[in-house]
This record gives C-alpha cells, sequence and structure tokens, in this order.
C-alpha cells in the first residue's frame, strides 16, 4: 500500500515508518518537524514538511493520493495538558478534524490512529479491556476520546475506515538499535530516567508515593515501542483487508511500578540515578494494566519486546549512542 504517516518523524512514527518499509509499504511522512527528528527520517520514504494546523498544507499532501495514513501527531503529556489546555485543543482537536476532512476529501478512507489507555481514566477494574467505561482523567485523554468519537461519526458519514489503537505506556526503543532519535522534552518516566543517567538531568522526581500498590508508586503497562509498530501495520492491513472499523488496546498485560522501572535502569546502566518522591500529579491512575487479548484475536498481535529488561536495555542503548555524557 501506499501510506501517508502524518507524525513520522517522531519517536513513535518513526518506528511505525521502519516497519511499514520492513513489510514492503510504499511511505510519505508528513511531519512539521516540532518533536520529530530529521535522524528518524529513512531514505527509502519519503518526506514532505508540514503542519497540521494549516490546513492548506494537509490537503496539498493528501491531493497526492494515498490508500491509507497513519495519525500519529497529537501532543501527549497528560501533565502539561491539564495545565495547558488550549494547545491540546488545538494541535489534538482542530489538526485531527483538519487531517479527515482532507483525508475524505481526497478519498483515502483507510485510518490508523494512536489512540490512549488515557480515555479511561481510573480503572474499574484490572486489567482494561475495550468495554472498559471511558472516563478520562486528564485533558490529553478527553482528546483522544473526542477523535474516536469523530472517526465513529466519519465512517457513518463518510465511509472512513479506521482502526483506534488504545496504547498503554510506549516505551523502549528499536530492538535493531536503528533507531535512536532521542524525544524532545520527554514527560514519559523512561526518557527522564535516561536523562538522570546520564547527567542531562541532576535528579527524577517520582509523583506519588502513596498509591494503594505495591510499593506506593503508580504502576503502569509499559509496551515496547517495536511491539507498536507491527500492530500498526497489522491493523492497516485488517482494515484495508476486511472494510471493517477496529478499536483495541495494545499492552503487555503485566503492570510495573515506577519504582521497580528505576531500580531496573539503576542495574542496567550502573549508575545511581538519584530520585526524590514529590506529591502526586493530576489526572494520574493508581493502577493501569491492559487486557490485549481482542488485539491477540483480531489481529494475532501480542507483545514480544515489551519486558522491562528489553525496554530499559533498548532505550539506555539509545541514550548511550546520542547523549553528552557528564559524569
Amino acid at each position: 500500500m501506499n501510506v501517508l504517516v502524518i507524525g513520522g518523524a517522531g519517536y513513535i512514527g518513526s518506528h511505525v515508518v521502519k516497519e511499514l518499509l520492513k513489510q514492503g509499504h510504499s511511505v510519505t511522512v508528513f511531519d512539521n518537524l516540532s518533536s520529530g527528528l530529521r535522524q528518524n527520517l529513512f531514505a527509502k520514504a519519503q518526506f514532505i514538511y508540514g503542519n497540521i494546523l494549516i490546513p492548506q498544507d494537509v490537503d496539498a499532501v493528501f491531493a497526492k493520493r494515498f490508500d491509507a495514513f497513519i495519525h500519529l501527531a497529537a501532543f501527549k503529556a497528560a501533565g502539561e495538558s491539564m495545565v495547558q489546555p488550549e494547545k491540546y485543543s488545538v494541535n489534538n482537536i482542530t489538526g485531527t478534524l483538519n487531517i479527515l476532512n482532507a483525508a475524505v476529501l481526497h478519498d483515502c478512507k483507510h485510518m490508523v490512529f494512536s489512540s490512549s489507555a488515557a480515555v479511561f481514566g481510573e480503572p474499574r477494574y484490572l486489567p482494561i479491556d475495550e468495554a472498559h467505561p471511558k472516563n478520562p482523567e486528564n485533558y490529553y485523554g478527553y482528546t483522544k476520546l473526542s477523535i474516536e468519537e469523530f472517526m465513529a461519526w466519519y465512517e457513518k458519514l463518510r465511509g472512513l475506515k479506521f482502526a483506534a489503537l488504545r496504547y498503554f505506556n510506549a516505551a523502549g526503543y528499536d530492538v535493531e538499535g536503528e533507531l535512536f532519535g532521542l524525544e524532545q522534552n520527554p514527560a514519559n518516566l523512561l526518557p527522564v530516567v535516561m536523562e538522570v543517567a546520564c547527567g542531562m538531568r541532576e535528579k527524577l522526581k517520582i509523583f506519588g508515593s502513596d498509591y494503594d500498590t505495591r510499593d506506593g508508586t503508580c504502576i503502569r503497562d509499559y509496551v515496547h515501542v517495536s511491539d507498536l509498530a507491527v500492530a500498526h501495520v497489522r491493523a492497516l492491513d485488517y482494515i484495508a483487508k476486511n472494510k471493517k472499523s477496529i478499536t483495541l488496546n495494545l499492552g503487555s498485560e503485566t503492570g510495573t511500578t515506577v519504582n521497580e522501572i528505576v531500580t531496573a535502569a539503576r542495574r542496567i546502566t550502573g549508575k545511581q540515578i538519584p530520585a526524590e518522591h514529590v506529591a502526586r500529579r493530576a489526572g494520574d491512575p493508581a493502577s493501569l494494566v491492559a487486557s490485549a487479548k481482542l488485539a491477540y484475536e483480531v489481529l494475532g498481535w501480542k507483545a514480544q519486546y515489551s519486558d522491562v529488561e528489553t525496554i530499559v536495555k533498548s532505550t539506555w542503548t539509545a541514550y548511550e549512542k546520542n547523549a553528552v555524557h557528564h559524569t
């Protein structure tokens, strides 16, 4: 297929592009490089610089005609979304509507969207399956849920077929070591841990130490980005073949605490990684663990690289290749 990847120079996007190329698809990356990197681009994929907030840019790229597109161009820092909701409204909601309008106008009606476990909010039960009530606790999660609803309406009214992939905590780096462009201003746990290990930050802040979990810190389901990339390509193949929309949770089905990640990182990097416990963050549920049973049934997908060891090692490899050490 001829596939447009919006946000394809970013952390997850670049891994998806790699997997698409590996499976023989033709790829065009559309990115404004606000958080994506030129070093994440592949020679075999075409690159078009553009912004999802400029309707003319989006229209011009879809006019080139694609069989399908993957949308990975949302802002994703849950904490930031609670203090800068306007930024998330404009980029995630307005930007997505620009994409949907251009896509249907140019008859590109197969879409894969990177949604999030943030649509669920505080779990009523664990593991979280697709039927779990949707009640986002942060504004970022609300924007993702809104986009899922927009896609469902565009399916009814315009024949769009979509895969909404609700990832849990994306982590790790390309297991083959080919991709190692670091995230800009990361807010996720593991990149922050690695920045402390490299001396780029003084210490790690652990938000909350009094959660009802085995060690008082938040439990999350970390899923390797290489696993996520495989799921995107399989989801695309599925909707193209079956002409049917799907909404799936993607996770490792294993919960790991913040302290357990930090302990593993200290062991693997050989660095002290100073950490301090601070107050809880708004919109952070105590525990999030996925049921990925449906993804296995529908796509034959199961996380292969999402053990803590592989996630932490592959991330440290990327930081060692990149970072300036201040040791």
